[in-house]
């Protein structure tokens, strides 16, 4: 060790042993740094980088990988097994593949979105997928639009006449016009409330409020208005009308 006080300490003097280091110190070539320090993208020993897992696999404790979910638990507005939508309920189908009457179905068949309009005929809460409000919609004009042909049928049969200036019609309806304008009067009847229930749930299903449903009452666009929204995709907020304690 040399006497010369201006010497910095640990630097190594011409007795020094050669290529012995400073304490704490390696030289280069992956040799050991000074105490305390590590080489770029070299770990300290048990320490470990922001969001990797450990030696068996494990996040650090609370912690979970950006952009993953913790086991069991679901994220707002995916969809779980059966295509419905999550917001902290567990739907479960029934041994039909249906889901409960108060979430909305989506991808249902014809038959079973008449039928569940029906089931549901006076709800106004809840959600109805766009497939359960079109279906509904395409039965409507099927059922109304047979009915009328059986009323022009009955009219042509039965010798009605009208006159053009006056508008006034002579002659007796045969019983074929009578009953079919009985039918389609019972039928618009009976569909009022499910016309207006699942309108209310599909509006719900695109998160809007029910009462956009009276924009149809506006002269000349109001029909139009109220088509665009029932067209409008499903939103995951719209779970906010479901109602799952209702069954």
């Amino acid at each position: 060790m040399s006497d010369n006080p201006q010497q910095p300490y640990g630097k190594r003097d011409d007795d020094q042993p050669y290529g012995q280091q400073p304490y704490g110190q390696q030289g280069q070539g992956g040799q050991q740094q000074p105490y305390g320090q590590q080489q770029a993208g070299h770990q300290q020993y048990g320490q470990q980088q922001y969001g990797q897992a450990d030696q068996y696999g494990q996040q650090p404790y609370g912690q979970h990988q950006y952009g993953q979910q913790q086991y069991g638990q679901q994220q707002y507005g995916q969809t779980d097994q059966y295509g419905q939508q999550g917001f902290g309920q567990q739907v479960q189908a029934g041994p039909d593949g249906a889901p409960p009457l108060w979430a909305p179905w989506y991808g249902i068949s014809f038959p079973n979105a008449v039928k569940r309009v029906f089931t549901k005929y006076i709800r106004f809460d809840g959600r109805a997928s766009r497939s359960e409000f079109w279906w509904w919609s395409l039965a409507q004009v099927i059922v109304i639009g047979v009915l009328y042909v059986l009323i022009g049928i009955g009219g042509a049969t039965s010798g009605l006449q009208s006159d053009p200036v006056t508008g006034t019609t002579s002659g007796s309806p045969n019983a074929l016009y009578w009953i079919a304008t009985v039918l389609l009067t019972l039928y618009f009847l009976a569909t009022i409330i499910p016309n207006l229930a699942v309108t209310w749930r599909r509006l719900h299903d695109a998160n809007l409020a029910g009462p956009f449903f009276f924009l149809s009452f506006v002269p000349f666009f109001g029909s139009i208005i109220l088509i665009v929204l029932t067209i409008l995709p499903s939103k995951p907020e719209g779970q906010r009308f479901d109602r799952p304690e209702r069954g």
